[in-house]
């Protein structure tokens, strides 16, 4: 392991939470004219899921950070022009296509794989590379189905071939239909001067690394690991010449490292107000966000029903550079329903209420009903602030 220096720069805490607050995009103007693809590119990550309340994930990202985007422009931001493409990063995620190079590391290892899940009849993938050259682009049941029953894990061959091309990085995901990937031949949707395996590991581990910093601000090695689910001992091998700053912060008792341009000016202007999906990058790690924000959060949509203590999609409020809140959304026509809201006392109402009402615009609904507060108390005052905004 390379000896790395000692810190020589100090951070509170709050130096820490600001700085990451303006690195994911949530301090600060946003930066409307670059928009959702400038969103994606500051990031380097935005993860993917399929549950929708409100919106999906991918859509809520560049929506706490910009407002009101129109999620067609979202999804032409994301897919035309083979500016993203989809790859196992933290998780599913969208990244920008200039990211494609650096996960050469990844493809070479899945191509080393020896053993998968899935088997892969003979022939089939051959086929698949040869259907989507001839006639792509095409989905799984284009190609020949997606699954052999209707067991979500019981993938068809097609299915496990174009996965696996995908892995390899010979096929890419070049939109989604009806939530379905769409998927052609690499050579066809990546621009021909980014598609090529031809740096390193190592190389590929200390940009990942690099832009981990950047788009975290500051963080730990686990923060930094985790951004694009690296292991402990890949950051080891490369921090020392990824550019980042060791620092030492108030009160995380472990060591970190900082974006030196994050470090340059004072993390300055106007915090965002807003709802925040639990697939956020700000917040998807938990050790980070009780770090940071002393703000303990888990997704419980796949807890059981009677075990959730939050709600189904319970969605973090963000304001004044804190994490204020919860709110459980659902949608009924064009009421806005917050099954339950959890507030951090009466300070917070006014910025949930605000939350509240942005997202209702966002999404064409012209009312707010809250079904259950955590604290009874704050009910009364909470609808009275949504009564007064919607007039």
């Amino acid at each position: 392991m390379t000896t790395l220096p000692r810190p020589t720069i100090a951070l509170t805490a709050d130096d820490a939470r600001r700085i990451a607050l303006r690195a994911q995009g949530l301090l600060g103007a946003p930066d409307r004219r670059a928009g959702v693809r400038g969103v994606l590119r500051h990031l380097g990550a935005v993860q993917l899921d399929t549950i929708s309340v409100l919106a999906r994930s991918h859509e809520l990202v560049p929506y706490a950070r910009l407002g009101a985007v129109g999620r067609t422009t979202v999804e032409d931001a994301y897919w035309k022009d083979a500016h993203a493409f989809e790859y196992w990063s933290h998780a599913a995620c969208l990244l920008p296509v200039e990211e494609w190079p650096h996960f050469a590391f990844r493809r070479r290892a899945y191509r080393d794989r020896p053993h998968w899940n899935h088997e892969l009849p003979d022939g089939v993938y051959e086929q698949v590379v040869k259907q989507l050259r001839a006639e792509g682009p095409l989905t799984a049941t284009e190609l020949g189905g997606a699954k052999r029953t209707s067991e979500w894990w019981d993938w068809s061959g097609t299915k496990v071939a174009v996965e696996r091309a995908l892995m390899y990085g010979e096929v890419v995901c070049v939109e989604r239909r009806g939530w379905k990937r769409v998927y052609d031949l690499a050579e066809r949707a990546v621009p021909a001067a980014l598609l090529h395996d031809e740096l390193d590991d190592s190389e590929c581990l200390r940009r990942l690394v690099r832009l981990a910093g950047e788009s975290l601000g500051v963080g730990t090695r686990a923060d930094i690991a985790d951004y694009h689910r690296l292991k402990g001992e890949q950051v080891d091998a490369v921090l020392a010449d990824s550019g980042l700053v060791p620092v030492e912060v108030e009160g995380w008792g472990r060591p970190a490292w900082a974006d030196p341009a994050a470090l340059a000016t004072p993390a300055r202007g106007r915090h965002r107000t807003t709802l925040l999906s639990p697939f956020d990058s700000l917040i998807w790690e938990r050790a980070r966000t009780e770090r940071i924000f002393g703000f303990t959060h888990r997704l419980e949509a796949y807890t059981p029903k009677p075990k959730r203590v939050y709600g189904y999609f319970a969605m973090p409020v963000l304001a004044g550079g804190r994490l204020v809140g919860r709110v459980d959304p659902a949608r009924e026509g064009r009421t806005l329903v917050a099954r339950q809201v959890t507030l951090d006392g009466p300070r917070a109402v006014p910025a949930v209420a605000q939350a509240l009402l942005t997202a209702a615009g966002w999404v064409n609904c012209t009312n707010v009903r809250v079904e259950r507060v955590d604290d009874p108390a704050l009910r009364e005052p909470l609808t009275a602030e949504l009564a007064r905004a919607l007039g």
